[in-house]
């Protein structure tokens, strides 16, 4: 090779060297957020353990809390979000039109969603799967025991599409009774009008414990017919923004897996592991990739905790809705969260 190309090789490499150091721009849907001062966030109208007001109109739950730590990270101040309660029906048409920046509402990833809405899928914050619950005096012990009977069900989510295909697959001639509101749902199941109701596990959990009489009569049946990872979605067309939300997630993983929690993240700043200091700002500016300043996780975890206190905070074992850490642990504690790495 001779000497003019070697030159010309050589000025390409330094030209996406420098191209890929750029700081990001903010984005168009930064600059709204920034501009009105708050993150708007969708959230599910009440799913306690994931998103619920109380009455002093203080907003709660796993992905409440994602939407807390996407402001912190954004805006400085978690405090700053603005939520919209939205039902199934709803949820999509509120992110395409704008009404709202980011949708944080229990809602599965799928390939429909992904390919057609003009929408990305962020990160899963919960891996989850949809089953049954029954009253215990019924006896059922198997989803596979309901066959020709009722089942109560919500429209326009993918619970009532793989009700569908449990029973054709399984040959049960189930009779779906589809609601469009899931309070109508769950209330003609508890009203005794359904043998069964069904949604996400943790659904079920969250139901249960908020709106049965005496949650010792229902039994969440033990199959899971289907696989539910839940996350995030923010509009097409902001690489800047979905960046963002993705980056804060993975962020409040790698916190957990290298010991960053909510108390700690002050007095860590002065560690020597390099990824702890790229986490918390004080080596590499992250950030600027970003269009953040370097203490953008910083503050992300200082506001909410890391993913696994978040998780333990609002649906894990020692929480209402009991349940247990099981695949929703990390990666290297025989669970499926794995962070891509911040670095």
């Amino acid at each position: 090779m001779n000497l003019s190309k070697l030159t010309t090789m050589a000025t390409l490499v330094a030209a996406m060297s420098t191209l890929m150091a750029v700081p990001a721009h903010a984005g168009k849907t930064v600059d709204g957020i920034k501009a009105r001062g708050q993150v708007v966030c969708g959230v599910n109208t009440g799913l306690a353990g994931f998103s619920a007001v109380d009455s002093s109109g203080k907003w709660s739950g796993l992905d409440v809390d994602v939407c807390r730590a996407i402001a912190a990270a954004t805006l400085g101040d978690a405090e700053k979000v603005k939520y919209v309660p939205l039902n199934a029906q709803q949820r999509f048409t509120a992110l395409q039109s704008g009404e709202i920046d980011v949708l944080s509402r229990n809602t599965t990833f799928t390939l429909t969603r992904d390919a057609s809405l003009g929408l990305h899928m962020t990160a899963v914050t919960y891996y989850d799967g949809q089953g049954f619950m029954v009253p215990v005096k019924s006896k059922m012990k198997s989803a596979k025991q309901l066959k020709g009977q009722t089942v109560c069900v919500q429209s326009g989510t993918t619970t009532e599409k793989n009700l569908t295909d449990f029973s054709k697959a399984n040959n049960l001639a189930i009779k779906p009774v589809v609601f469009e509101k899931v309070e109508a749902a769950t209330g003609a199941y508890f009203a005794g009008r359904c043998i069964a109701y069904t949604t996400d596990a943790s659904g079920l959990a969250s139901v249960r414990n908020k709106e049965a009489k005496n949650p010792a009569e229902h039994l969440i049946l033990p199959e899971l017919i289907s696989k539910e990872p839940l996350g995030p979605m923010v509009r097409r067309g902001d690489d800047e923004w979905f960046a963002i939300v993705k980056w804060v997630i993975y962020g409040l993983l790698e916190a957990e897996e290298y010991g960053v929690t909510q108390a700690s993240v002050d007095q860590m700043k002065t560690s020597q592991d390099p990824v702890v200091q790229r986490i918390l700002g004080t080596s590499e500016d992250t950030g600027k990739l970003l269009g953040l300043d370097k203490e953008w996780m910083a503050r992300a975890i200082k506001a909410t905790g890391n993913y696994g206190e978040i998780f333990e905070r609002n649906v894990g074992p020692k929480s209402p809705l009991a349940l247990p850490r099981g695949v929703n642990n990390l990666w290297n504690k025989g669970g499926l969260m794995y962070a891509y790495p911040i670095r």
